[in-house]
């Protein structure tokens, strides 16, 4: 029964991480705040690194690595989010 619980917690975070950049996403659209458009690409990637934990841990788990990939993809969430701060905060 404990070897459900990995698994499910990787979807779950997958699904809590789209549902929020839909969400952000739906505001902006609304709204057109520039943070909500920051903060809706930063989750859409950090969507996209959920996915590749899920393939690279249940559904590729010895064939393939992607702890390289799922590092850039990180990385390029954080970066977007932080340059979504500085550029709002320049225009204020």
């Amino acid at each position: 029964m404990s070897h459900y619980f990995a698994p499910a917690v990787y979807l779950l975070c997958f699904l809590a991480s789209t549902v929020c950049a839909v969400m952000l996403g739906r505001s902006f659209h609304r709204t057109r705040a520039g943070l909500l458009f920051w903060s809706a690409l930063c989750f859409l990637l950090l969507a996209v690194n959920n996915l590749l934990l899920v393939l690279d841990l249940i559904v590729f788990p010895s064939s393939v690595d992607l702890a390289v990939p799922r590092a850039l993809v990180s990385l390029a969430a954080v970066a977007t989010l932080l340059f979504g701060f500085i550029w709002n905060g320049e225009g204020e």
